[in-house]
């Protein structure tokens, strides 16, 4: 059994940056060649693809509300995917979920806010 735990949410002014992680554990061996993304979901709204990684060759994309602002990269010696979110903006707050690509495992999500 494979777990996603998402980490680094919090509350940041406009403009700023905040990098979220997600630790992936339980039978596990590597992240190596695991297809991985985030998504959001902002209050009524559904929930909406960010970025993605794909095992392997690290190719990676991106939805046009943050490609240029946010980076997805990992750390497959710590089993770990990040999002770098920087020039934040108020339309940014959401709850942002990691998931394993093709499958119906996710992250219980934490929780991104973006206000003065």
């Amino acid at each position: 059994q494979v777990q996603l735990v998402e980490s680094g949410g919090g509350l940041v002014q406009p403009g700023g940056s905040l990098k979220l992680s997600c630790a992936a554990s339980g039978s596990i061996s590597s992240i190596y060649f695991m297809d991985l993304g985030w998504y959001r979901q902002a209050p009524g709204k559904q929930r909406e693809f960010v970025a993605s990684i794909f095992g392997g060759n690290s190719r990676t994309d991106y939805a046009d509300s943050v490609r240029g602002r946010f980076t997805i990269s990992r750390d497959n010696a710590k089993n770990t995917l990040y999002l770098q979110m920087n020039s934040l903006k108020s339309e940014d707050t959401a709850v942002y979920y990691c998931r394993k690509l093709g499958s119906n495992l996710w992250g219980q999500g934490t929780q991104v806010t973006v206000s003065s």
